[in-house]
């Protein structure tokens, strides 16, 4: 299946693009004429507030449609010149919208009463959280001109990285021989190959991966110097603590919150690293198990499906938990709002893009039958999910933070998996088993093995621009503290850090441990719903909708969950390593 773009235009010369576009142009002056009429004085407060959120509205629903529309089409095709442009010239302009919004936070936090204000409208009600947030914001704004200035240089700074290396490792194609055929393949493809059944081709592709990277490691270190020296130089300028402080406050969650968690997940290593002995003993190494077979399948499966099987059999399941959640996944099949063919030029990996506008969703994703692969569309659509659940919201409340962006999207994969369990023989359900474990190690281990290897390259970067040899050594040793015993240190994998788009997100650092949050959040939210499956989806879907006008901390608090203790984190990952005791005892029966 390819997505059809339609219900947002039909091309990049489609009339409304073009209107649009041209909208946002007009926006521009007339931000600026709002900006200069009425925030000269505090006079008259409520009005001018109610009027700039009304214009910020209208602007964000129109740059959202436009900058998904050219995001979208960039991602099936890096080398989409007309999809290039565009979005320069999208970044460009919304750049332009800097100054009255740093005008309009640093005039907000001046009214002394803006509580009272607040409360005046059931508008400005509806806006408390987004208001209040952003004059906690502005304690850390420069000047107007020096936020302009910033705002205009990320997007031939920071933004032109990005896209650097967006484009050096979709179209990165590797050579590999396979069965004395040589091929020129897709790194999506290649990367697969980690969950072949065969171990040759497993370590062929492993060696055939490590080596192409070899052509774009320059240019990718490059990149990452760029991206983060960037941020560090503008939090720096700001007066924030460091770039964790930075995403910790755009992540509304508290460090004790973090703390608690990575505590939690430090002392449940040790049962992660007897999951990879005993795996890797199965798998005949006597050393720990190599980087190439951490997604070698285990035990007898022959699970595969066809797209339309994929769909049916998540449909049922998601019914099992909510109809309105079988009729999204429903609905997003029959839209064609799945992007699931593999072929070159294509982003690697899987995403979701929700678009508040026109309340629909997009999913990427590059399918090729496996089970995991189904997991991944029940993931992605999980993410769809969640921003059905806040269509009904204001688009200035739609926008949640990074950890709980996969609270739905592991809760629905785990409402497939738990099935799937279930209705297994042994054989199966043992190598499902292997793999939900191996998805948790994902999230858990290497995740920990990200957060150590981003936090390391922010303190060397801030001495020095770091070398592709320092940047291998960073992730070699993160990589042993994390997995220790478990893997092979002869057969790891140091040039992780080319592969993981996330290391070169501009804006958004540190999108390693929210996949623990969310993994470890919705664990603790799934045993909730084995407690009360008649009450439970009405909640979620309270919850879900809140997330975007609340902290991390008061979000947990409308399930009862308290995210700053400890407890909670143990017991979410105790799941965990029940899964792995039950997989070692029936390894040994199987």
């Amino acid at each position: 299946m390819r997505w059809d773009l339609s219900d947002l235009y039909s091309s990049f010369e489609d009339e409304a693009f073009v209107n649009d576009f041209q909208q946002m142009e007009n926006y521009i002056g007339l931000m600026q004429e709002l900006v200069d009429r009425n925030f000269q004085s505090l006079d008259d407060a409520a009005r001018k507030i109610t009027e700039y959120l009304y214009m910020r509205i209208e602007i964000n629903n129109c740059v959202t449609k436009l900058a998904v529309f050219a995001n979208l089409s960039l991602s099936t095709n890096a080398k989409n010149e007309k999809a290039l442009a565009a979005m320069g010239r999208i970044q460009d302009r919304i750049s332009e919208f800097t100054k009255g919004e740093v005008l309009f936070k640093k005039w907000l936090s001046k009214v002394e009463t803006l509580d009272e204000i607040i409360s005046s409208s059931s508008f400005l009600q509806e806006h408390r959280f987004y208001l209040k947030e952003m004059v906690e914001k502005s304690k850390y704004m420069l000047s107007d001109q020096e936020e302009y200035i910033i705002s205009k240089m990320s997007n031939t700074g920071g933004v032109s990285w990005s896209k650097l290396q967006q484009i050096l490792t979709a179209t990165l194609m590797v050579d590999i021989n396979i069965n004395g055929e040589e091929k020129s393949l897709p790194l999506p493809e290649v990367r697969n190959m980690a969950f072949h059944k065969d171990a040759n081709i497993r370590r062929l592709a492993y060696e055939a991966e490590l080596k192409a990277y070899e052509k774009i490691v320059q240019s990718s270190a490059a990149c990452l110097n760029g991206i983060k020296g960037e941020t560090i130089t503008t939090s720096q300028f700001r007066g924030i603590e460091s770039p964790l402080a930075e995403t910790l406050m755009n992540s509304r969650m508290t460090k004790k919150t973090l703390d608690a968690m990575l505590q939690a997940m430090v002392e449940s290593l040790p049962e992660f690293h007897k999951f990879f002995k005993r795996k890797a003993q199965l798998l005949g190494h006597n050393n720990g198990l190599p980087f190439y077979d951490l997604f070698a399948p285990v035990g007898e499966s022959n699970l595969t499906y066809t797209l339309e099987e994929a769909r049916d059999y998540i449909v049922s399941n998601f019914k099992s938990f909510s109809p309105e959640l079988s009729d999204y996944v429903k609905n997003a099949f029959d839209n064609k709002w799945l992007d699931t063919d593999v072929y070159p030029g294509k982003s690697g990996g899987a995403f979701c893009a929700n678009i508040h506008p026109i309340k629909q969703s997009r999913i990427l994703a590059n399918f090729d039958g496996s089970f995991k692969n189904v997991t991944t569309l029940a993931h992605e659509l999980g993410h769809g999910y969640h921003g059905h659940c806040l269509t009904e919201e204001s688009i200035l409340n739609s926008t949640y933070p990074m950890p709980l962006a996969e609270t739905a999207s592991i809760f629905a994969e785990t409402i497939l998996v738990k099935d799937a369990l279930e209705r297994a023989s042994k054989e199966e359900g043992f190598a499902i088993l292997e793999n939900e474990i191996t998805q948790a190690a994902q999230v858990v281990v290497d995740i920990y093995s990200r957060y150590l290897f981003e936090t390391a390259v922010f303190e060397g970067r801030e001495q020095q621009q770091l070398s592709v040899n320092q940047l291998n050594s960073i992730m070699l040793e993160a990589q042993k503290k994390a997995y220790g015993d478990g893997l092979d240190h002869d057969y790891l994998h140091q040039y992780m850090w080319v592969n993981k788009v996330h290391y070169y997100y501009p804006t958004r650092h540190f999108y390693n441990f929210p996949y623990a949050f969310g993994l470890l959040f919705s664990k603790g939210l799934y045993s909730l719903y084995l407690k009360d499956r008649s009450t439970f989806p009405q909640r979620y879907k309270e919850l879900l909708a809140a997330t975007g006008k609340m902290t991390i901390e008061e979000v947990a608090r409308i399930m009862d969950i308290d995210v700053t203790d400890i407890s909670f984190w143990r017991s979410s990952l105790k799941l965990v390593i029940e899964d792995i005791e039950k997989f070692i005892a029936l390894s040994k029966e199987i």
